[in-house]
């Protein structure tokens, strides 16, 4: 069967909101109202239709992206119920990349709050147009009005509010002079008394998608007011503009795993067609290249799917065949890689029954990482412990039924740890030497240090004459492949600048592993010379408080090690914002709710890493041994009268085959 939608491409829209805004009851009404669905559900009945996990009914929460489809005056939509808890921001974050319309849903009593924050940055970096919809008009203490003037302060200038929606025969005054000072001329025109509807309208389509202006609307989604309005509206507003007749192109936004173990891979088709029994070839996360044939074509609605033999540009298709394409992961004409921008601060290790294989644990949880890369499951082999970076508690609540579910386990986990990260402050040569019996390799090393945030960055100044492109090139693998560990605390290193200035090979006795061996020496011979920073993970936040209390959240940043800007005061509240490390400023969400009663609000997000506020005893707590890590070594290893000998790292230079360099 082919499952083409409509006539024209379907329009993939995303909900997205702080939880308990009324996202997925908004979802319920449009798909009620498009007859994607017969019924309405409730989240507090737990019989929503986009939450159709067990989990998210019994807590009352979006956990997971799930998408619907729905048609409505024969354009078809694609709709996509995105998480509003910030510990599952990263299910959010994946679903914008297949987004070709957002809808930010609002409380009308609480207005902005953390989380809208942190989904509005989001979608401003990744330019997705932007509809509002103001929800709960029907509560007692909704301002809309109050509300429409936060978002103009906050977010934007340019909302653009549409109290009835739009009608394409008649478009109320204040609209068409809005859309009139943004375009020279439809000002002229209009100026002149020769404007029309449908010329205002087609600007306006144009000025939402190029994000110049941000459309609001009002309502009460759980009593049905504004919906009709608001699709009528979006009817007008949005439309799809992919390619049918190009070449194959897609984005790999999701991946799931059956009960029984088939793997599904969710991507978005953004331009030409799939078959079924077609062959695609795309990239792993290894950069290796695979081509493999997919088996069968799903379109998703909600828990259940329909099979197709073909689909399109614009549709999001669930796929078997794809073994390893990961997320993120661009396909055929659209092959770059899309990186998330939200990290975890936090790790925490498994907790499971010792008489359980370690090893069919990580199996599991590797699957698990597959679906959610945040993940970042590691494996300590010294300790044999299998660790997990999260962003909070309910992340691990919940991960810790997923597993109970899917792989009958039951697991727990230790309480969350701060993930730190080093680095150096000054110019160093890091030598290393591998050169046990019919092995050889020499690497020098400049590692200079880097702006925050700018990772490991990796170039060459050896002449080819020296050491062979090839072994250049592995020398860059090597450094680049994974996070290789500190001297401090056995962080991952980063923030550095590293140039191969020079190396050595034998014509006979140097093998591939050589120069893993030697490169590795070399940064760490480097790390141990220089002057060494310990990095830990700040938040940048902004607060929300009346008035009186803002002398109390300046004192308690300041106890919590963080800076901040001057207040502002915006109505009749003061807004603050700053940064403050994790470690002392993690559970401060809960303390401002209680001292404010609730009436204030906080938007955190991880704003990077900076040297740690109390380096010693992190590092004396942490405890790392850095003579005793297995994997790494600083020490050289030389060859004389036909055995090998090693050489400790403050020493070796000496004992190096090559000049090194100043």
């Amino acid at each position: 069967m082919y499952c083409k939608l409509s006539e024209a491409s379907p329009i993939t829209i995303g909900l997205l909101a702080h939880v308990d805004a009324g996202k997925t009851t908004f979802a319920e009404q449009l798909l009620y109202h498009a007859s994607g669905i017969k019924t309405r559900g409730r989240v507090d009945h737990q019989d929503a239709f986009l939450d159709s996990h067990e989990m998210e009914r019994a807590r009352g929460i979006t956990i997971f992206a799930d998408q619907a489809v729905m048609k409505y005056n024969e354009q078809s939509y694609q709709l996509i119920d995105t998480p509003g808890h910030v510990d599952f921001s990263a299910e959010m974050e994946r679903a914008l990349q297949v987004m070709d319309y957002a809808v930010v849903i609002l409380s009308a009593v609480e207005g902005i709050e953390g989380h809208t924050e942190t989904v509005w940055q989001l979608l401003q970096e990744y330019g997705i147009p932007t509809f509002i919809f103001i929800n709960k008009i029907d509560r007692t203490g909704a301002d809309v009005q109050r509300v429409l003037k936060a978002l103009r302060q906050q977010f934007s200038p340019d909302m653009l509010y549409l109290a009835k929606g739009l009608d394409q025969s008649m478009l109320p005054e204040e609209v068409i002079a809005a859309v009139a000072e943004r375009d020279e001329t439809l000002m002229e025109a209009y100026l002149e008394d020769n404007i029309y509807p449908g010329q205002v309208l087609a600007t306006l389509k144009q000025m939402v998608k190029e994000r110049v202006v941000f459309p609001v609307m009002s309502g009460a989604a759980l009593l049905d007011q504004g919906i009709a309005e608001w699709m009528q509206t979006m009817q007008l507003l949005m439309e799809s503009t992919y390619e049918v007749n190009a070449v194959f192109g897609a984005r790999v936004y999701k991946v799931r795993h059956e009960l029984q173990g088939t793997r599904l891979t969710f991507m978005k088709i953004l331009a030409g067609k799939l078959r079924v029994r077609e062959d695609l070839c795309y990239s792993t996360s290894e950069h290796e290249e695979l081509s493999q044939k997919i088996t069968s074509i799903r379109i998703y609605h909600g828990g259940k799917y329909t099979s197709c033999d073909e689909a399109s540009a614009g549709q999001l298709v669930a796929v078997t065949g794809l073994t390893d394409a990961a997320i993120g992961l661009g396909i055929g004409n659209h092959s770059d890689r899309v990186e998330s921008r939200l990290v975890s601060a936090l790790k925490s290790k498994v907790v499971f029954n010792l008489g359980i294989s370690s090893r069919e644990v990580l199996r599991y949880f590797m699957i698990l990482q597959a679906e959610d890369p945040t993940l970042q499951v590691t494996w300590e082999d010294k300790l044999e412990e299998i660790h997990v970076h999260v962003m909070g508690m309910i992340q691990l609540e919940v991960l810790q039924q997923v597993v109970l579910d899917r792989f009958q386990l039951k697991v727990s986990f230790s309480k969350p740890e701060i993930l730190y990260k080093e680095t150096i402050a000054e110019i160093v040569i890091g030598c290393g030497h591998f050169e046990p019996l019919k092995h050889y390799a020499e690497v020098h090393l400049r590692l200079a240090p880097a702006k925050r945030g700018e990772g490991i960055t990796y170039r060459s100044t050896c002449h080819v004459e020296q050491l062979s492109t090839g072994y250049q090139h592995l020398v860059g693998q090597h450094l680049l492949e994974k996070d290789h560990r500190g001297v401090l605390t056995g962080s991952p290193v980063t923030d550095l600048y590293i140039t191969l200035l020079t190396g050595a090979a034998h014509q006979k006795h140097t093998h591939g592993g050589d120069f893993r061996e030697a490169t590795l020496r070399a940064l760490r011979q480097g790390l141990e010379q220089a002057n060494k920073i310990l990095l830990e993970p700040y938040y940048q936040f902004k607060i929300k408080v009346d008035a009186e209390l803002i002398g109390r959240v300046m004192s308690d940043i300041q106890l919590a090690h963080g800076e901040f800007d001057p207040p502002e005061m915006l109505g009749e509240s003061m807004f603050i914002q700053g940064r403050a490390p994790v470690a002392t400023f993690m559970h401060y969400t809960v303390e401002l709710a209680s001292f404010t009663k609730g009436k204030g609000a906080i938007s955190m997000k991880l704003g990077g890493y900076q040297p740690c506020h109390n380096p010693e005893q992190v590092i004396a707590r942490i405890g790392y041994d850095r003579s005793a890590d297995p994997e790494y070594t600083s020490s050289s290893m030389f060859c004389a009268k036909g055995a090998g000998y090693s050489v400790p790292w403050d020493e070796a230079p000496s004992y190096m085959h090559l000049e090194i360099q100043e």
